[in-house]
């Protein structure tokens, strides 16, 4: 095998070992998402309170993704990777065991906070051991491991839900375990010492002046267009349980396999479409298209009147996200340069911001009209197209003055 087959076989070996921990912990997450407005029903939780459960988590991730980010640039990815494992583990079953309301937002604290160890860890992750030119096609690969997770887990989740409403809980916490394990067993660390050692020590800065700072970067309007994309998708996410319960009548077990048939299609636009899609025409032309995408998803999952069309629609939607996050996050990781965990923690910050801000305005708006949420989350996605556009075109016209200059 030549020099350059045994280096990108290194690369794939982790790649690959990193997918597969985190297609673990995602079928933990994904499990409990057609259950989650039933088990909190137990504790006289409506609509609203669900999206504040659903905001807490996002709201310490956006707190501790900066510095999660910045000491995996010290200390290295695996170790990161290891504790957010653990620590989402112990929070799966801090919920299973919940005897009050009081517990289940001490869980989604703890989730929130080691969570936000081990996503934008693991983005870091792929960019060391990807280059340019394949960034696209490893965040899709990452993106399809996460995806199928979450479309493995409510198949799962309902079918537990069947037998007790806690056994998806204790199931995720399990898998987060045992990915935990294999991370410390056979994962290997990405960010050598002596990379680490070659960065030059930053003054700290607090959240505020990090967010400040990013925002008048080149970066900035990357970082809020990820706002937009969790903002929007929050909306969906927040109360489709209890969307699907008003309007349809669906339980966990429908609810499971919607999303698992439209997560199928999602996973694989996810692990085939995005690589040959951005290195076919560039990861800023996916990120509009699949805006244009998301937005029309939106919109006629309002119209759906039978079970076969919710799924359509819904998989409408999941297409255009699917093809969105992956291409955003390629596109952030080629202008992070050296600092990549400490980019991809404020690329997280701003994706939990949005998904603060999504679940309790969806909670909100759900008790007034149960479509807003989806009409209002078309319109916020129709805004990041337009800002997008406008982007686009800013940044084409510097490149060229700068050629004729």
């Amino acid at each position: 095998m030549s020099g350059k087959g045994l280096k990108s076989t290194k690369r794939r070996g982790p790649l690959f070992l990193l997918s597969f921990n985190l297609f673990i912990v995602m079928v933990g997450i994904g499990l409990v998402i057609p259950i989650l407005p039933f088990y909190v029903e137990k504790f006289n939780a409506d609509a609203q309170t669900l999206g504040f459960l659903v905001a807490v988590f996002a709201l310490m991730q956006f707190l501790f993704a900066p510095y999660w980010g910045r000491l995996s640039d010290k200390i290295g990815r695996k170790p990161l990777i290891t504790i957010g494992l653990i620590g989402f583990a112990a929070a799966e079953f801090i919920f299973a065991f919940a005897t009050g309301l009081w517990m289940l937002f001490l869980s989604r604290i703890m989730a929130g906070i080691f969570g936000s160890a081990l996503m934008p860890t693991a983005m870091a992750y792929v960019a060391d051991v990807t280059d340019e030119k394949n960034r696209g096609r490893g965040m899709g690969i990452l993106g399809a491991a996460m995806g199928l997770g979450i479309v493995v887990g409510p198949g799962i989740g309902g079918w537990l839900a069947e037998y007790d409403l806690s056994y998806p809980f204790l199931f995720a916490g399990c898998a987060a375990a045992v990915a935990a394990l294999v991370s410390v067993v056979f994962l290997p660390e990405s960010f050598t010492k002596e990379r680490r050692d070659a960065l030059e020590e930053e003054p700290r800065l607090s959240q505020y002046k990090k967010i400040k700072q990013a925002l008048g970067s080149p970066v900035g309007f990357l970082l809020i267009l990820v706002f937009i994309m969790s903002f929007g998708l929050a909306n969906f996410q927040a109360i489709f349980g209890y969307y699907a319960l008003e309007r349809y009548g669906y339980g966990p077990k429908e609810v499971g396999v919607i999303i698992l048939i439209v997560g199928i299609v999602g996973t694989l636009v996810q692990g085939v479409g995005v690589g040959r899609m951005t290195r076919a025409f560039g990861e800023e032309k996916v990120v509009t298209i699949a805006l244009v995408i998301s937005a029309a998803g939106f919109v006629i999952m309002t119209l759906a009147q039978s079970y076969v069309m919710v799924i359509v629609t819904t998989g409408i939607f999941f297409i255009g996200n699917s093809l969105l996050r992956p291409s955003l996050n390629s596109l952030i990781s080629k202008m992070a340069g050296s600092r990549q965990g400490m980019v991809m923690g404020l690329n997280n910050s701003f994706l939990s911001l949005g998904n603060v801000a999504g679940p309790i305005l969806a909670g909100y708006l759900f008790l007034k009209n149960i479509h807003v949420p989806y009409l209002f989350g078309a319109s916020v996605m129709l805004f990041g197209l337009i800002a997008t556009r406008i982007w686009i075109a800013g940044k084409r016209k510097r490149v060229n003055g700068t050629e004729v200059a």
